[in-house]
């Protein structure tokens, strides 16, 4: 048989297939119906454990056993979104426990970021909420989460991630140790300078103090002078703060031209991060449970069964409904060794159907799902 012939075969065969593929879609949808009816859930692991199991014992080779295990895996992956689909049509709508508003308040609300004046946590909550709104701040990212959960402040400002450095991986974590929602985000370009002393030159400089990720973004300019020793400390304008209390001219300042003018140091030299389109992206957190009328990005963190193919399934469900992803993340579960969080980052609002049915889809499937805030 030559290849033509060969291709003949292939699609008589996919022929039949794409019939009995609709033929069992056509099955799926009456067992959407009897779910409807009884209300039953959609989802049923023992069920497909055991049709796994009897599929490939259908099949005449290990190489077979694993193609249909994965092609029935898909098909009944297929077969619930048909079903979620349905129920979604017949007003069996997840209650994803957020509350739509026309927009966020922003006037005469009480606002808190970590670090100092002049930090750039500072200059994004001001950036965002206007130049008049009473904000403070605190000495953690995580006194900031406990000031918006215990009602001391509207809203917090904490930094997610970096342009140059990626992401802020502590500050994940805290969103999964608080139950702050994410209400809406800032992008605030970031633009380092080296500050000293009035006075001070860059030949006296021995120590460079900053945040881990300022002298990350920073790395090139401060590992060309090898003598230089780096410290870390919580914040650029705390390192700032730090040089014109202890009035050292061997230290300096990894932090904002503006928090050197506000503290009174000198520029030693300006715009030092690699990057030049350096820009950090800021969440904006709230205690309540709501997302504005034209919020048009969703952040989601889930757990995982640890076995094959789980990640790839439950991604699935963004592409069979046409939901666009735009970043996901891992972090470990501290309790359980070599198993890991997720965190995505999807477009669309909670009010959209398509993105209704992949987060139901989603809900059913995962070990734990949560909502972060769609902003």
């Amino acid at each position: 048989m030559d290849l033509l012939e060969l291709r003949k075969d292939l699609d008589r065969i996919d022929k039949e297939l794409v019939r009995l593929l609709e033929e069992r879609l056509k099955v799926c949808g009456q067992v959407a119906s009897y779910k409807i009816e009884t209300g039953k859930p959609v989802f049923d692991k023992e069920r497909e454990r055991q049709k796994i199991a009897s599929v490939k014992e259908l099949a005449h080779s290990p190489f077979n056993e694993r193609a249909a295990e994965e092609m029935f895996s898909q098909m009944m992956t297929i077969s619930r979104r048909l079903q979620y689909q349905i129920l979604e049509e017949h007003g069996r709508k997840a209650d994803m426990g957020f509350i739509m508003v026309d927009s966020l308040k922003k006037k005469g609300v009480r606002v808190v970021y970590q670090g100092v004046e002049g930090a750039y946590s500072h200059e994004a909550a001001l950036k965002y909420f206007g130049g008049d709104v009473n904000a403070y701040h605190v000495k953690t990212w995580e006194d900031a989460m406990v000031e918006v959960e215990k009602g001391s402040a509207d809203y917090a400002v904490i930094p997610i991630e970096n342009s140059s450095a990626g992401a802020v991986i502590d500050n994940y974590d805290l969103l999964i140790n608080h139950e702050n929602v994410i209400v809406a985000e800032i992008f605030l370009p970031v633009s380092h300078a080296l500050l000293g002393l009035p006075g001070a030159a860059l030949e006296d400089v021995q120590v460079v103090y900053s945040h881990p990720q300022a002298l990350m973004q920073c790395s090139k300019y401060l590992n060309a002078h090898p003598g230089w020793k780096q410290i870390s400390v919580e914040n650029t304008a705390v390192s700032a703060k730090k040089i014109i209390e202890e009035q050292d001219c061997h230290q300096a300042a990894v932090a904002s031209e503006s928090a050197g003018k506000l503290y009174g140091l000198s520029v030693l030299a300006s715009a030092i991060n690699h990057n030049k389109n350096n820009t950090t992206r800021f969440i904006i957190l709230a205690k309540e449970k709501i997302y504005s009328r034209d919020a048009g990005r969703i952040s989601i963190c889930f757990e995982l069964p640890h076995k094959i193919g789980t990640l790839y399934n439950m991604l699935g469900n963004f592409i069979y409904c046409g939901v666009n992803m735009v970043m996901i993340e891992s972090r470990p579960i501290a309790e359980r060794n070599w198993e890991y969080r997720f965190f995505v980052d999807i477009e669309g609002n909670l009010g959209d159907t398509a993105v209704q049915n992949a987060l139901h889809s989603i809900s059913e499937e995962a070990l734990n799902v949560r909502i972060l805030g769609n902003y």
